[in-house]
């Protein structure tokens, strides 16, 4: 899930390699003479408090079950705080877990630094030509693997039916049709179209590309955030508020998003996967039939949605690694990847596991995999994860009129060539 992405603060360890150091479970493990694994596998889960982390949860621990020696010490950390709080350990060598499921931006970061172990030649690679091609990107840095993929993401309107039958609308395709549908649901019933979340930039996201534009060019070391396209995706959001068609916020957004849509006070927000299992909390939508959900309305130059997702990763200075590394296979097997599509409808990562079932019968993910397979990757630099504070400050300056969409876009650039050295 993603529930704090820009939260992340810039961390001066960049170019800082690793010490010998340990995990935080205190102790050591391995593999016995008779080849059992054995000793304390530490599990950092970033997944939603409420209902993602007890499915997560409880999945972990069943690795008992195939290997009774090994204790899984599970630990949901905050996403917002994961990303610091895992580099912060590593460098100090003490605390850092010995599995960390991290967003797929993290990857390349740590693998600069040094924090993770390669996983070519490992168990936890089993079967790796069964995972998508875009999934598995994320997890490669320097020609080396760095990580596992667990589960791929994009986002799309969820919308409640009941609403838009009452205000006789149809789901929109465009930002324009966005604001017209928006304004009669205001009209018939009284109720805000969007809420469209003002404290993430990763929100942002599907405007930027549905006006054609993207953070930066990797490829030719450019930075793109502040270009024309930059500056109309801003302006974009900015007319949806001022306009009405949607509200915003400065501070806890998700939180704020959800409540209201699960309570009826707003017919659309813009959202992935991983919201789903909390969204059907909401008395709106007891009956689950009543969620909608479709692509996120396209700019002036398409539909466009960013491609997310978790990987799983193993600390380089864990104590523990044989039993890290089958944990990690465990937990991307095609028999977990299908029990959490089922119970979370979260997206596999693996393509044997769409022909199960339980996962090809179930709507959500239906919907997803198209989506998804159409996303928008985000370059795969060790950076990536870095490039959402300074956006997400200017983002949330414009949607709140504390500055100007062409000022928001060039601070954001300028924050972004200060950060990357050498880059135009």
């Amino acid at each position: 899930m993603r529930r704090g992405i820009a939260a992340t603060a810039l961390v001066a360890a960049l170019g800082v390699t690793l010490a010998a150091c340990g995990s935080d479970s205190g102790s050591t493990g391995g593999t016995k003479g008779s080849g059992e694994l054995s000793g304390t596998v530490t599990w950092w889960d970033t997944s939603t408090v409420g209902s993602e982390d007890k499915v997560f949860k409880k999945i972990a621990e069943d690795f008992t079950k195939k290997h009774p020696k090994v204790k899984i010490k599970y630990v949901n950390v905050p996403f917002g705080d994961a990303q610091n709080k895992f580099k912060n350990a590593a460098q100090s060598g003490s605390g850092a877990p010995d599995v960390i499921r991290a967003e797929v931006a993290w990857t390349p970061d740590f693998a600069n630094l040094g924090y993770l172990a390669p996983l070519d030649g490992t168990p936890a690679l089993k079967d790796e030509d069964d995972f998508f091609k875009q999934a598995a990107a994320s997890t490669k840095y320097n020609g080396k693997t760095y990580a596992v993929p667990q589960v791929i993401d994009s986002m799309g309107i969820f919308y409640n039916k009941k609403i838009f039958k009452e205000a006789g609308v149809e789901v929109p395709k465009t930002v324009d049709e966005l604001k017209a549908v928006s304004a009669k649901i205001k009209q018939k019933t009284g109720k805000t179209g969007l809420y469209l979340r003002g404290d993430d930039a990763y929100w942002f996201l599907s405007f930027l590309y549905g006006e054609g534009g993207d953070l930066v060019n990797a490829d030719t070391k450019t930075v793109t955030i502040d270009n024309a396209a930059g500056v109309k995706a801003m302006k974009t959001v900015k007319d949806l508020v001022d306009s009405k068609a949607a509200i915003t916020d400065a501070t806890n957004g998700w939180d704020n998003m959800q409540a209201a849509f699960k309570d009826g006070k707003v017919a659309m927000m813009i959202n992935g996967p991983w919201a789903v299992a909390d969204t059907y909390t909401g008395k709106e939508f007891a009956d689950k039939a009543n969620l909608g959900i479709a692509p996120v309305p396209a700019g002036s130059a398409g539909q466009g949605a960013p491609q997310g997702g978790h990987n799983l990763a193993v600390y380089a200075g864990s104590k523990n690694l044989d039993a890290s590394y089958a944990f990690v296979e465990y937990m991307s097997s095609p028999e977990v990847q299908a029990q959490f599509a089922k119970e979370l409808s979260l997206l596999p990562t693996r393509t044997s596991v769409y022909g199960k079932t339980e996962v090809a019968m179930n709507p959500m993910i239906t919907f997803f995999k198209p989506v998804v397979q159409r996303a928008v990757e985000r370059p795969w630099i060790p950076e990536t994860g870095s490039l959402f504070a300074p956006l997400v400050t200017e983002y949330t300056k414009v949607l709140t009129n504390q500055t100007t969409p062409e000022q928001g876009a060039k601070t954001a650039g300028d924050s972004y060539r200060k950060l990357l050295k050498d880059w135009k």
